[in-house]
């Protein structure tokens, strides 16, 4: 197998896990921990589980308010995700592919959350105090903020990317003169 399709398979798989996880986490918030009946546990002075659903996306904007709104979210969400899909089909680079799986991971997290329940469930409340420096969020939207992040800091701080075997057999071939 060579080191390209090693890669996919690699982003692939971290995608499944982190879908894997957090839909796991959230079956916990549900099931054994109840706390959408609970709505609040204390766990340490920095962090509680708050039982939230979201109705928008990120920084609740663009709350669908209605059947066709949740449904219009799910499919540009879904889209995104198709497009992050075919995304990591083009990459060729680990650390890239990396970041394009943690988004796609995510995002394929909560897109399951809307269609199932209508909301995205938000449990993880860190805080300093009263201080909340981050709305609730769950894995999926840690995964999927980590994941811009990787490809942002990679797409300023990294040098151009590796060229393709079919560029350097382009520029390999002596150019024809009449």
């Amino acid at each position: 197998m060579n080191n390209v399709l090693r890669n996919r398979l690699m982003g692939f798989v971290l995608a499944i896990v982190i879908f894997a996880v957090d839909q796991y986490v959230k079956w916990l918030m549900i099931g054994p921990l109840r706390l959408n009946h609970i709505g609040h546990i204390d766990l340490l002075p920095f962090f509680d589980l708050t039982w939230t659903q979201n109705f928008g996306v990120s920084l609740g904007m663009f709350t669908a308010t209605s059947m066709e709104t949740r449904w219009i979210l799910v499919a540009v969400t879904g889209l995104i995700a198709l497009v992050v899909f075919v995304w990591i089909l083009r990459e060729r680079r680990l650390g890239d592919i990396a970041g394009l799986a943690l988004v796609l991971g995510g995002a394929a997290g909560n897109i399951r959350d809307r269609v199932e329940f209508g909301y995205v469930i938000d449990y993880a409340d860190f805080h300093i105090g009263t201080f909340r420096p981050f709305l609730i969020f769950n894995i999926a939207d840690a995964a999927i903020t980590i994941g811009v992040l990787i490809i942002l800091a990679r797409s300023l701080f990294m040098g151009e990317k590796p060229s393709t075997p079919q560029s350097e057999a382009k520029a390999d071939k002596p150019a024809e003169t009449n």
